[in-house]
């Protein structure tokens, strides 16, 4: 009986010892897809910018040269 319940104790500590290290796991894993997302939300965002800056330029341009024409 006695060697059943320390067999039983011993499984009992390797499954919690081997959870815990899929909770890191998993927690690196979640820090890492976290950063890859801001950094791809800061690419995208100054893509945007970019593309907001280059309409304005362009729009920029067509009112000089309609000014231009007007002269």
């Amino acid at each position: 009986m006695k060697t059943i319940a320390k067999l039983s104790l011993a499984i009992a500590m390797a499954l919690a010892v081997s959870a815990c290290g899929d909770k890191k796991d998993s927690a690196e894993k979640q820090a890492e897809a976290q950063k890859a997302i801001q950094e791809g939300m800061q690419k995208e965002r100054s893509m945007m910018e970019g593309m907001q800056k280059g309409v304005e330029s362009v729009e920029k341009k067509a009112a000089e040269e309609k000014d231009a024409a007007k002269k």
